[in-house]
């Protein structure tokens, strides 16, 4: 199946190009305000007087109190953090206290789905298939606002899977999935704005994470994301969700778990709840548009063959635990 008019395949003109991006995030362009520190011995800017620099991921709820005194911490407060070894210490779970986020979720070709997995995760799960050779992908910009890591932007592109060990039924499996809110994928994807956050999800998740440039923006009708190609520093493509009308306020507990391969190559499982307090979805293909240049995300995309968009989620507001990775049983 070819892509749809949904995925809108554009040229960036030379006028839209960007000839000069760098790719440090804006608390990290005046050295003055950044402190570096080592991380399983890679040396970090950090925002000096930040939460991660202050507390490396433990900052007392005391402390996000008085700082956003319009936060409602009530869920953090039943949740326990515990010292682990990550490849360095820190805390689990991370908590990210104020975000937003939109995911579009596409049909995508089945075979280079299975082709872009790992043997050993294969072992384990496998993608969903909706209908004979389509499978799903599911592609999310996340604005973390506030966060133990500070502030930062990323974008996930990720194969929906089968829970490990589990058969998969293809339709009825997504079906279960979204009525018990747990959702199973694989990470193909995983750019973000702060080398912070690269080198936490490389060196604690094994994730394939990079450092590039990403623009978060908002109108009263829209929320766009722009992505930026590491290597040439040419916008490479955007991502824009309508702001949906009639949103539910009903506290939604999602849990998205991941599978994935460790630095030595073994089975390992990692996973996030969230809790979402603003949210939306729609099937409407014009909610979305997705922007494609010949930059190598999008030639990645295009790869993909994507069809059909399944859903599209607006969560202006959400709230999130992520735990550590353990060994896949």
């Amino acid at each position: 199946m070819n892509t749809k008019q949904v995925v809108k395949v554009v040229g960036i003109g030379v006028g839209l190009l960007i000839s000069s991006v760098s790719v440090q995030s804006a608390t990290e362009k005046n050295k003055k305000d950044v402190s570096i520190i080592d991380i399983a011995g890679h040396e970090v800017p950090v925002t000096k007087g930040g939460l991660y620099d202050r507390f490396r991921s433990n900052p007392p709820l005391s402390v996000i109190r008085d700082e956003a005194p319009d936060v409602d911490l009530s869920w953090f407060e039943g949740i326990q953090k515990t010292k682990v070894d990550a490849g360095f210490e820190t805390y689990s779970p991370n908590f990210y206290y104020e975000n937003s986020r939109i995911t579009a979720v596409y049909t995508a070709d089945l075979d280079r789905l299975k082709a872009l997995m790992p043997a050993k995760v294969l072992e384990s799960v496998e993608p969903l298939q909706v209908w004979p050779g389509r499978g799903l992908v599911a592609l999310t910009a996340y604005a973390y606002h506030y966060c133990d890591n500070d502030s930062y932007n990323e974008i996930a592109l990720s194969i929906i899977t089968s829970k490990p060990s589990d058969s998969s039924w293809g339709p009825f499996t997504l079906m279960g999935q979204s009525i018990s809110k747990d959702y199973w994928g694989y990470v193909l994807k995983l750019p973000v704005d702060t080398e912070l956050a690269r080198v936490r999800g490389v060196v604690g998740y094994n994730l394939p994470k990079w450092l590039t440039q990403i623009n978060y923006s908002q109108s009263n009708k829209a929320i766009r994301f722009e992505i930026f190609d590491k290597e040439t520093g040419k916008m490479d493509f955007a991502i824009q969700g309508e702001k949906l009308k009639d949103l539910s306020s009903n506290e939604d507990f999602v849990t998205n778990s991941f599978t994935n391969v460790d630095a030595q190559g073994k089975l390992i499982s990692g996973y996030a709840v969230s809790r979402q307090l603003s949210h939306g979805s729609t099937m409407d293909d014009d909610a979305i548009q997705l922007t494609l240049s010949n930059g190598s995300f999008s030639e990645y995309i295009k790869s993909l063959d994507l069809g059909e968009m399944v859903k599209y989620e607006y969560v202006p507001d959400f709230q999130s635990a992520l735990y550590t990775p353990k060994p896949l049983k």
